[in-house]
C-alpha cells in the first residue's frame, strides 16, 4: 500500500521532493504541528473539538499521496451498528472515507493522484479528515463505547469523582440511568425518592 511496501515500486525520488515542499509549504503556513520522519512521509497533529487531536499521516506513494488517520479503537460493542452508521456517511464524504483495519480499528483513508496535490487541496483534505473525525466521534463512542461511558459515570458520581471529561455524554449517560444507586433494573420511586 505505501511507496516500497507490500511489492509497490517506491516513489521517484524527484517526485517526493517535489511533494514533500508542497507538504511542508501548506502545512508550515497553516502553522500545524507535523512531523516529517522520512522523505515522503508526514505526521499532521489536527487540533479537534471532541476528539482532541487527529494524527493524519501523508505517505507519498508511486502514484498517489494515501492519507490515513486513526479515529478510534474497535468497539466494545454494537459493531455492526457503528460499521452502517460510518458506511452511510462515506457516501457523502470528501476525500476520505472511514475504513476499519484487521481488528477492526477505524480510520480515515483515501488518495489523492500526485498532480492533484496542491496547497488548496491538502488543506481540503486535511479539514475534511478533521471534521469528518471529530464532528462524529462522540456519535462513535456513544454506539461502539456505550456501555463502559454509562459505567464510567456511574462509577464517577458514587465516588464523586471529576465528570469534566465526560461532560459532553451528560444526556447519554444518564438517559441509560435506573435509579440514583442501584442497577438492578427497579426504576426509581415516582416521587425522586430512592
Amino acid at each position: 500500500m505505501t511507496g516500497g511496501a507490500g511489492g509497490d515500486p517506491p516513489p521517484r525520488a524527484d517526485v517526493v521532493a517535489a511533494l514533500d515542499a508542497v507538504i511542508d509549504r501548506t502545512l508550515r503556513d497553516a502553522e500545524l504541528v507535523h512531523e516529517h520522519p522520512a522523505p515522503g512521509r508526514w505526521l499532521v497533529d489536527l487540533p479537534g473539538s471532541k476528539k482532541l487531536k487527529t494524527v493524519c499521516g501523508l505517505i507519498v506513494g508511486e502514484h498517489a499521496l494515501r492519507v490515513e488517520a486513526f479515529v478510534c479503537r474497535q468497539p466494545d460493542e454494537n459493531r455492526e451498528q457503528l460499521w452502517t452508521y460510518l458506511l452511510q456517511h462515506n457516501a457523502r464524504m470528501y476525500g476520505v472515507a472511514y475504513s476499519v483495519d484487521r481488528v477492526g480499528d477505524v480510520y480515515l483513508t483515501g488518495r489523492v493522484p500526485h498532480a492533484a496535490v496542491t496547497p488548496e487541496e491538502l488543506d481540503r483534505l486535511l479539514g475534511a479528515v478533521l471534521s469528518y473525525a471529530d464532528d462524529h466521534f462522540n456519535t462513535m463512542l456513544e454506539i461502539g463505547f456505550g456501555s463502559s461511558i454509562r459505567r464510567e459515570w456511574e462509577w464517577r458520581v458514587k465516588r464523586g469523582e471529576s465528570l469534566r471529561n465526560l461532560e459532553a455524554f451528560a444526556a447519554f449517560a444518564q438517559a441509560g440511568r435506573t435509579g440514583p444507586d442501584d442497577g438492578d433494573g427497579a426504576a426509581p420511586a415516582p416521587d425522586g425518592g430512592g
